[in-house]
């Protein structure tokens, strides 16, 4: 504790569960408001507050516009006392309905529940589920909405069977309350479509006194399941499994005020059989959320249009550039506009070639990149002979050619290469395989002799 009032003072409390209590304070570097979430379980060392999955959990998660941010974690080792920092909400969703006698306008609960199914979506795609949805856990500041309390999730992937008595009675799913521990992560999507019915109607859609009640307020609003649904479930022993058949009232008949898009997802979401129940990836492609995907969408391309910056905001060398361009379009519709002739002129002339393509060998074709570079600026020389700039006074079409017979003859019959002697013999006796490499070059060069 004497950690935490170094760096905040302490301004009051904002609430207190089971097994925290989060106050709020400020801090003393910069006076901004934070929400300090102190533990009452004591810790030993800082690699059992590592292993905490709520401090996991929310590390995993960040960053997420519809998750609470872990700001900090201070843990004082002498006293074993563990705090979160995180930031500061308004209000949770209890507190928004507490009291109301006037239902929420639909559009607002629309965009609240939009936020939820997303923190919910985004929490299952990265393998873990809450296992505590409920409206005090829901936090909102205007129309920012954050899933928040960390403490009871678990991963999706851990095996069965899980605590019994996890979630809050009234937001628990039926796979929770008649088998021993063997549920998973769609229990988090019944709970979010109680909060649904609750942020619409303010009051609780299945307020049970006790667990045996709890199935039987399901039942009345949902009906009693068929059989089949029931055998995909592993019993409680301490479940009675034999329901008399009943129909139920319907959440239609609950909700009178909200659009038939609402009833519907609220049935998806609180479906008997978990297997049938729709997941939050399903839940956002529902046709209510239509609204929200499209205000997305147009959000993001303002926002991309933003980063596009107005031609009149650029620097001048940019702006200059884009005048004349806007002006070369424009020559078309004034056929005797003097830039249009001038811009025809330049174009008249020719273009250097384009560039070869250089071989890929780091070392070889080094000295034929060269000479082909340097052949660019002389259109009439084919890379054979000296590279020398020639005057167009001295050019002769007749001898500046592409290519040279291998039997060219000089002016006075001399040949443009020396005559090889036949007669010539080395010091040295040539070995076997020099005399077949020397024998085949006489077969295959051709003759100069200029008397053949």
């Amino acid at each position: 504790m004497n950690l935490l009032l170094q760096k905040y003072r302490i301004l009051g409390k904002k609430g207190e569960g089971t097994f925290s209590e989060v106050l709020k304070v400020q801090a003393i570097k910069d006076g901004s408001y934070r929400a300090c979430k102190k533990m009452k379980q004591t810790y030993e060392s800082i690699e059992q507050v590592n292993n905490l999955r709520e401090i996991q959990a929310m590390k995993r998660l960040a960053p997420h516009p519809n998750v609470l941010e872990l700001q900090e974690v201070i843990f004082d080792k002498k006293s074993g006392t563990l705090v979160l920092i995180c930031e500061l909400m308004e209000m949770n969703i209890y507190e928004l309905i507490r009291g109301k006698s006037e239902v929420l306008p639909e559009d607002s609960v629309k965009r609240y529940m939009y936020q939820l199914v997303k923190s919910v979506d985004h929490m299952h795609r990265n393998g873990i589920f809450h296992r505590d949805v409920k409206p005090e856990n829901i936090l909102i500041k205007e129309d920012l909405l954050k899933l928040a309390d960390f403490g009871s999730c678990r991963s999706i992937y851990s095996k069965q069977p899980y605590t019994e008595y996890i979630s809050t009675r009234w937001y628990r799913a039926p796979e929770c309350l008649l088998t021993d521990g063997y549920y998973t992560y769609k229990m988090d999507i019944w709970s979010v479509g109680c909060v649904f019915f609750e942020i619409l109607s303010l009051h609780p859609l299945f307020p049970g006194s006790n667990e045996v009640d709890q199935i039987a307020k399901i039942h009345d609003v949902m009906g009693t399941p068929d059989l089949a649904v029931l055998n995909k479930l592993k019993r409680s022993k301490s479940m009675n499994f034999n329901f008399q058949p009943k129909k139920g009232t319907g959440i239609e008949r609950l909700l009178t005020h909200v659009s038939p898009e609402a009833i519907e997802l609220i049935y998806l979401m609180c479906t008997y059989d978990p297997e049938e129940r729709i997941t939050a990836r399903q839940a956002l492609k529902h046709s209510y959320f239509k609204d929200m995907r499209d205000m997305e969408k147009r959000m993001s391309i303002q926002a991309r249009q933003r980063m596009i910056q107005p031609i009149d905001e650029r620097e001048p060398s940019i702006r200059e550039d884009n005048e004349v361009s806007e002006k070369i379009i424009q020559l078309d519709e004034d056929p005797s506009s003097p830039l249009k002739t001038r811009m025809t002129e330049i174009t008249m002339y020719p273009t250097l070639p384009k560039a070869q393509s250089h071989p890929t060998h780091p070392f070889k074709g080094r000295r034929r990149i060269k000479r082909m570079t340097e052949s660019q600026h002389y259109s009439n020389h084919n890379g054979s002979l000296p590279r020398m700039p020639m005057h167009p006074a001295t050019f002769n079409p007749t001898f500046h050619t592409t290519s040279f017979p291998t039997s060219f003859k000089l002016p006075g019959g001399q040949t443009l290469l020396p005559k090889i002697n036949n007669n010539y013999k080395p010091n040295k006796s040539p070995t076997k395989t020099s005399k077949a490499v020397f024998s085949s070059y006489q077969y295959t060069l051709p003759s100069l002799d200029p008397g053949r």
